[in-house]
């Protein structure tokens, strides 16, 4: 085993982002804030879109302060010209996005029949007409340019399962999964790779008060890892994907939910 290994090279900089500029929706708060700051610190320029200006201008702040490059763009994912306008600017600051981490979503949890179509448009046309958009965008301006590229769309464990009272949003979720495959198969020729993380339960402003409350401290004990994910367990298969080191990999869904998913019955 040691002259199996001393015969082979590791190269880790596989991992990096140096020269690439990644885009992250959904970056005011939570996950997509979190996925801004590695991008960064793995060598990317990073654009961070949202609605909420106040915060990604604090986040451009932090970023730059830790040496890393970002700008901070309006972005409404719902809207094609507030997309069309927010990979405008990027281009025009950074060059042509090669990244990009399709993280935007909204949750409204009830059940299915207690659902309005209000609710229904306000998940559906965030979580998965948005995924679309944004996507279709990048991969539109990736083929025009010629450069390639790589995007990561953020699904979740309940585009995969079921919880009570979540059906709409898995059902947007899930989309995105399909969504995923389907870009996968047909971009591929176009040197575009494009995979999905899953995410199960970890704590950020939309679960946060239900996973203080007892109920959720109970419900997460139950499950197999017993805690919730801590962020930079994201880290890996964010790089993994974003990278040159995840190259031949294209149309994986990637749960990182410690064993969630693995349940009994």
């Amino acid at each position: 085993m040691r002259r199996l290994l001393e015969n082979k090279h590791l190269d880790l900089t596989s991992f990096s982002l140096a020269g690439k500029v990644a885009l992250v929706t959904g970056a005011s708060s939570g996950f997509g804030e979190h996925f801004a700051h590695i991008l960064a610190a793995a060598g990317a320029r990073v654009v961070v879109g949202a609605r909420r200006q106040d915060r990604l201008q604090n986040l451009v702040f932090d970023i730059s302060s830790a040496g890393g490059e970002a700008l901070a763009v309006a972005l409404d994912v719902t809207d094609a010209g507030s997309v069309s306008a927010a990979f405008d600017q990027a281009q025009a600051a950074f060059g042509s996005v090669t990244v990009l981490v399709n993280n935007a979503g909204v949750a409204a949890p009830q059940a299915v029949h207690k659902t309005t179509e209000a609710d229904w448009d306000f998940i559906v046309d965030t979580n998965l007409k948005g995924a679309w958009l944004v996507a279709a965008e990048a991969a539109r301006r990736m083929v025009s340019a010629d450069v390639g590229g790589v995007i990561v769309n953020i699904a979740s464990v309940l585009g995969l399962a079921t919880s009570t009272g979540h059906g709409i949003y898995a059902a947007s979720k899930a989309g995105v999964i399909q969504l995923t495959k389907h870009m996968a198969l047909e971009l591929a020729g176009k040197n575009i790779r494009s995979n999905a993380i899953c995410p199960g339960y970890f704590k950020t402003e939309m679960n946060g008060e239900y996973f203080d409350s007892a109920a959720g401290k109970v419900y997460i004990e139950s499950t197999p890892a017993g805690r919730l994910g801590h962020m930079e367990e994201l880290d890996g298969p964010l790089l993994l994907l974003a990278s040159d080191a995840g190259s031949f990999m294209n149309g994986a869904i990637i749960p990182v939910d410690g064993g969630h998913l693995v349940m009994s019955v």
